[in-house]
C-alpha cells in the first residue's frame, strides 16, 4: 500500500495536524488493543485457511489455489506491514531507520497490490467457470493457474521496491530533508496516479465488469434450472402414471443431469462467496485510495492525523476479514475450519493427516447411497441378504 506517514508532519503535499499527544490514556489503550487484535486475527485466520485447504481434498480446486496464495499474502501484510505500523502507533515515532522505512513502504505497496491482483485472478477464474464453462477446463489448467500466480507475485515489484529504493516515487527536496525518527511517504503526483491505477483502479474495474457478467449469467442459469426442474416434475409425474399402469418404475432424472446441476450450484455458491470477498475488499480499500489520490494531488490540504490511521487500518482489516467471509458464506470452508480447529485443540482428535480425507470419502459414499433410487436400494439390500 502506498504508505503515508503515520507520525510525521507532512505526507505528500499535505500537512498533517499532529494530535496524537492529546489522546486520553484510555483511548490510546483501546486503539492499541484493537490494532493488535486485527494483526492477530489476520495471521491466525489466514493460517487456518491455508491449513484447511491442505488437509481437505475437497477444497483442492484451482480457484482455491488463488485463495491460498491470497491468504499467504494477507499473512505477510500482517507480519511485515501491520506490525511496523502498530509499532509507530505504540511508540508515536519511527525507531527503525531510513532503510527499514523504505522497506516497509515498499512492502506495503507490494503486498496490497498483490492482494488485489489475486482477487482479479479469482474473478477471471469464476468468469470462465460460469460464463464460459466449456472453455474453463481448457483455459484454467493448473499450469495456467501457476502462470497467473507468478505474474501476480512478480508484477507489483515495478511499483513498489524498484521505484521506492531508486527514489523515483518522491521529490529531490524530500530526499535531502529526511528525518530519522519519521517514516514519511511523500510521493510526487505522477507516482500517485500510476501506483493507485495499477494497485487499485484498473484491477477493480476488471473485477466489477467480470462479476457483472457472472451474476447476469448466474441469474440466467438459475431461471433455466427452475424451468428445467418444473419440466422434470411434470415428466416424472407422467412417467409415474405410465409406470403404475404397466407395473414399471421409470426414473426421469439421470445421474449425469444430477451431477451437472450439483456442479452448477457449487459454482454459483463459490462465485457468490468470492463476490462478497471482492465487495469487502473494495469497501475496505476504496476510502483509502480516494483519500490517497485526492490528497496527493492537492497542494494545500490539511487533515487530522487520525484520519490517516483510520484509512490505513480500515484497509488492513480486510486481511483479517476474508477468513470470516469464508466461514460464514461457504459451507465447505466452514466444515473444514471446524474439523481443523477440532484437531488442533482437542487431544481426542489427534489423527493422521490422511484421516480427514478418509472422513470425506465416507461422507461422499454415504451421500451417494442416499441418492440411490428406492427400488435399487431395496434390490441391493435383498442381494446382500
Amino acid at each position: 500500500m502506498d504508505q503515508a506517514n503515520v507520525t510525521g508532519i507532512e505526507t505528500g503535499n499535505l500537512t498533517v495536524v499532529e494530535d496524537q499527544e492529546w489522546l486520553p490514556d484510555w483511548v490510546y489503550k483501546l486503539r492499541t488493543s484493537i490494532l493488535l487484535l486485527i494483526v492477530i486475527m489476520a495471521v491466525l485466520g489466514n493460517m487456518l485457511v491455508i491449513v484447511s485447504v491442505m488437509r481437505h481434498r475437497k477444497l483442492r480446486v484451482i480457484t482455491n489455489y488463488f485463495v491460498v496464495s491470497l491468504a499467504f499474502a494477507d499473512i505477510l501484510v500482517a507480519v511485515v506491514v501491520m506490525s511496523f505500523n502498530f509499532s509507530v502507533q505504540y511508540y508515536n515515532e519511527w525507531i527503525f531507520g531510513p532503510v527499514i522505512c523504505d522497506l516497509w513502504n515498499s512492502s506495503d505497496v507490494y503486498f496490497t497490490s498483490t492482494s488485489i491482483l489475486h482477487l482479479c485472478c479469482i474473478s477471471v477464474d469464476r468468469y470462465y467457470a460460469i460464463v464460459k464453462p466449456l472453455k474453463y477446463p481448457i483455459k484454467m489448467t493448473k499450469k495456467m493457474a501457476f502462470v497467473m500466480l507468478a505474474a501476480t507475485w512478480l508484477s507489483p515489484i515495478t511499483i513498489s521496491y524498484a521505484p521506492i529504493f531508486m527514489g523515483w516515487y518522491t521529490t529531490s527536496e524530500y530526499l535531502k530533508t529526511r528525518v530519522l525518527n519519521q517514516c514519511e511517504f511523500k510521493v510526487n503526483k505522477p507516482y500517485a496516479v500510476i501506483s493507485s491505477s495499477i494497485s487499485f483502479w484498473i484491477p477493480c474495474t476488471i473485477m466489477v465488469f467480470t462479476y457483472l457478467a457472472i451474476f447476469k449469467e448466474a441469474n440466467r442459469q438459475e431461471k433455466a434450472l427452475h424451468a428445467r426442474a418444473g419440466n422434470a416434475m411434470l415428466m416424472h409425474r407422467h412417467s409415474r402414471d405410465v409406470g403404475d399402469k404397466n407395473g414399471l418404475h421409470i426414473n426421469a432424472n439421470t445421474p449425469t443431469k444430477d451431477r451437472n446441476i450439483l456442479k452448477m450450484k457449487r459454482e454459483h455458491k463459490a462465485a457468490r462467496t468470492l463476490g462478497i470477498i471482492m465487495g469487502a475488499f473494495i469497501l475496505c480499500w476504496l476510502p483509502f485510495f480516494l483519500f490517497y489520490l485526492s490528497t496527493s494531488l492537492c497542494d494545500s490540504c490539511t487533515y487530522p492525523e487520525f484520519v490517516t490511521v483510520l484509512m490505513f487500518w480500515t484497509g488492513y482489516f480486510n486481511s483479517a476479514l476474508n477468513p470470516i467471509i469464508y466461514a460464514y458464506f461457504n459451507r465447505d470452508f466452514r466444515n473444514a475450519f471446524k474439523n481443523t480447529l477440532a484437531c488442533a485443540f482437542c487431544s481426542f482428535c489427534r489423527r493422521n493427516p490422511m484421516d480427514s480425507e478418509a472422513t470425506e470419502r465416507l461422507e461422499r459414499r454415504s451421500s451417494a447411497q442416499l441418492r440411490v433410487p428406492l427400488p435399487s436400494r431395496r434390490a441391493s439390500d435383498l442381494a446382500s441378504l
